[in-house]
């Protein structure tokens, strides 16, 4: 597998021994199949004698190692000081954990990349794992990027919200925990120092001041109602608040404020009170500073229940600039100082290392994550557990704000674990149901039409597990057809698994199907269900009561009487809720299929057609449309288009013409 990343070009082993696998479509980690044909393919040889033949060969030297099935999925990917070593380890089950014992049994193959330090190793393991989110490694789900601060290079800069690349001419400030924290500081900035929030393009082409100078938030460079120094010296005050120095930049307000009442100018003296105000609320709003943390990260872990909440506070030039929870997946007897191992080498591999991470537990060797992140940085990292003193008190309110997120999504989970037991009961399901897929169909008279899939758990809404199906020309149109051929695609491998295997897929088979329409709709998916031998899985169609009014809906089931709840029951606004997600999915999905379309330009095929001469032809025809209407003379016409390049445009859009 091609790799996107390494820390020092890692040489990869050479492994003479490794099996071509046999691609066994759709075939579960922990399934074989029968082996009554004797016709059929030889079992794929795994486990710990699989994982004995590739010891031999390894070197005890650093490197990372991937464990993987007989599907090509990677289980497991880890590092090692001595791959040797570590990889003997997997050569007798019974010593590992339970869990490990399963990961051997379904492992078939084995890939190694060998690297100069333990640290370069886990470096690639943090990114492999972030690439590949193997099932058998702690895994950070939400990863999303953090918003900056940015000052534009720029005569009269702007200071805006960023995420992205970084322009190394422009100045940054952050990570901040989220864009509510950043919107909240730019709104502050803007009140206090005046600094313009109009886009460059706006910036140049004004010709005179907007509403930001007539209500006292802009000195309107725009128009040279200040001058570029003057203006230099409101972005300077700007960043010294951001790099901390706001108590100066207090005391230099309050002292214009004095001032101006002195003289009894006071409509100018409560234009600084209200500056310093501001920059009383922000401060006031970042909760928590504490004195001698100038550039950390706090890891806070709490565990109950088998889950873990991480919560992340982030410190910059001595300011808090908020924080943000996080919930790893993970095994439920998992410790402490694994999870937390895990989570600050990803946390890290795209994002900002500070001087200082201070943590809650030991971290499993800190010293090596230490040193990878030197290694990332170019800076001395160092990884604390403080045990008395402010910072002790700050990873004791951050683990405070981690046990009360933890349980705030505990109950959460609770409560709709609570309705899909309500749901099975309202509906005489034989089980509760673990993973309900709900489908829509959306397309505008046939067109771009497209098939969604959300899913739902007891844990929530699983997007990663979401999909789309583009529906061919003779399906589009036909809601039927397009059911027949969404259910189709999504369940042939499942049906094909279910005609080798007495063993069902609780991981990625769905106990519930719930479809928007009504009784054609559920006729319809039964016998598409029933044919490929999957009719053991329940089907409940949702269909708008009269009007298509909300609160009203009529449900049915195959073999049941058409029931409707009650406009106040629980679960009407849980399979609400449902379908909704279903519909907002598939609608967003075919908005940005027919914006895709209208992007197409027809004359994108027409070789020979710039963007210059496509400008050209639609400034002279007015559409595409007419341009394939138009003859060899008419294009002529328009500059820049030759006989022969218009004898071009002419043969590609009649080029079947009889």
């Amino acid at each position: 597998m091609p790799l996107k990343s390494a820390p020092s070009s890692p040489a990869a082993i050479p492994l003479s021994q490794k099996a071509i696998l046999p691609h066994i479509g759709g075939m579960q980690d922990d399934e074989m199949p029968p082996l009554t044909d004797p016709s059929a393919a030889p079992a794929v040889p795994r486990g710990a004698s699989v994982i004995a033949g590739f010891v031999k060969n390894l070197p005890g030297s650093p490197g990372v190692y991937r464990m993987v099935n007989a599907s090509g999925d990677v289980l497991y990917v880890g590092k090692a000081k001595n791959l040797k070593k570590r990889v003997t380890a997997y050569t007798v089950p019974e010593k590992n954990t339970l869990r490990i014992q399963r990961m051997i049994a379904m492992t078939t193959a084995m890939e190694f990349i060998r690297t100069e330090t333990e640290a370069e190793a886990l470096l690639l393991e943090a990114n492999l794992i972030k690439q590949l989110k193997p099932r058998y490694n702690i895994l950070l789900r939400d990863d999303k990027s953090f918003p900056y601060i940015r000052i534009s290079a720029h005569d009269y800069p702007l200071v805006s919200k960023h995420r992205g690349a970084k322009n190394n001419d422009e100045e940054f400030f952050g990570p901040f925990a989220s864009g509510l924290a950043v919107n909240e500081t730019l709104a502050v900035l803007q009140r206090a120092f005046l600094l313009r929030n109009c886009s460059d393009n706006v910036f140049a082409l004004r010709t005179r001041p907007c509403l930001q100078y007539q209500i006292k938030r802009c000195t309107a460079p725009c128009v040279n109602k200040v001058t570029r120094e003057q203006y230099a010296e409101q972005v300077e005050m700007a960043r010294q608040f951001l790099q901390g120095k706001s108590r100066s930049i207090q005391e230099r307000f309050l002292q214009e404020m004095e001032a101006a009442s002195a003289e009894m100018d006071y409509e100018n003296a409560a234009f600084y009170r209200d500056r310093i105000r501001a920059l009383t609320h922000i401060q006031s709003h970042q909760r928590v500073n504490v004195e001698g943390v100038e550039s950390a990260d706090v890891h806070a872990l709490y565990q109950e229940g088998g889950q873990s909440c991480i919560q992340v506070f982030f410190f910059r030039s001595g300011q808090n600039f908020g924080n943000r929870a996080y919930f790893p997946r993970h095994e439920r007897d998992e410790t402490p100082d694994n999870i937390l191992s895990a989570f600050i080498a990803q946390f890290y591999t795209n994002k900002p290392v500070p001087r200082e991470i201070i943590v809650t537990h030991d971290v499993v060797a800190s010293d090596i994550i230490e040193e990878a992140l030197r290694l990332k940085t170019g800076h001395k990292v160092s990884i604390l557990r403080p045990q008395r003193g402010t910072k002790k008190e700050l990873v004791d309110m951050a683990a405070d704000n981690a046990r009360e997120a933890l349980a705030r999504r505990l109950a959460e989970a609770a409560m709709q674990s609570d309705l899909f037991e309500k749901l099975a009961e309202t509906f005489g399901l034989n089980s509760v149901p673990e993973r309900i897929e709900i489908y829509d169909n959306s397309h505008i008279s046939g067109a771009h039409a497209l098939g969604a899939m959300v899913v739902a758990t007891p844990a929530g809404f699983q997007k990663n597990a979401y999909r789309r199906y583009n529906m061919p020309a003779d399906k589009a149109g036909d809601d039927f057809g397009m059911m027949r051929e969404m259910l189709g695609r999504r369940f042939q491998s499942l049906a094909r698994d279910a005609a080798s295997s007495d063993e069902k897929d609780s991981g990625n088979r769905p106990d519930l199907l719930l479809i928007d329409g009504g009784q054609g709709q559920l006729n319809a998916v039964t016998a598409i269900m029933a044919d490929m031998g999957l009719s053991d899985i329940a089907v409940i169609a949702i269909a708008k009561g009269p009007d298509r009014n909300a609160g009203r809906e009529r449900f049915f089931r195959a073999g049941h009487e058409p029931l409707s709840l009650p406009p106040n029951d629980p679960v009407l606004y849980f399979l609400q809720r449902l379908r909704d997600e279903a519909h907002r999915f598939a609608i967003t999905s075919h908005r940005a299929k027919r914006g895709r379309a209208m992007a197409n330009n027809p004359l994108d095929g027409v070789p020979g057609i710039g963007a210059r001469r496509k400008k050209a032809l639609l400034h002279h025809f007015g559409s595409a449309k007419a341009v394939a209407q138009a003859g060899v003379t008419d294009l002529q016409k328009v500059d820049g288009i030759s006989r022969s390049v218009a004898e071009k445009i002419y043969a590609f859009f009649h080029s079947d013409d009889g």
